[in-house]
């Protein structure tokens, strides 16, 4: 399986954590679960890290079957369309910037 990674670096303005955790539930995820062939999304929220490590309020992590497919994906309507609605939220609630990282991933279920 194919992880694309969206790493959100930076800060959420002052006293809008809950406004902009809302905004991303609400304005853009609708949109990310609709690239094709993803097979899972994942949005992580920061509850805390490690002193002295850089703030990721979020991370995303869309699921994909193949490179083939994160390509698809990346080349479709849905991406503007996802990449206008996060702007729009960033906007008005982060201050950073975001970097994307594409990983093999090897899930292991612990039971």
């Amino acid at each position: 399986m194919i992880t694309r990674y969206a790493l959100f670096e930076g800060t959420i303005k002052e006293g809008q954590t809950e406004a902009f955790r809302e905004a991303i539930l609400t304005e853009v995820l609708p949109k990310w679960r609709a690239f094709p062939d993803a097979l899972a999304v994942r949005i992580c929220f920061e509850e805390s890290r490690d002193d002295g490590a850089p703030s990721f309020p979020l991370i995303l992590a869309i699921s994909y079957p193949s490179l083939e497919a994160v390509d698809i994906a990346l080349a479709s309507a849905v991406r503007a369309e996802s990449k206008e609605a996060t702007e729009s939220v960033l906007a008005r609630y982060f201050d950073g910037r975001i970097h994307h990282h594409i990983t093999t991933a090897h899930d292991t279920v612990i039971a």
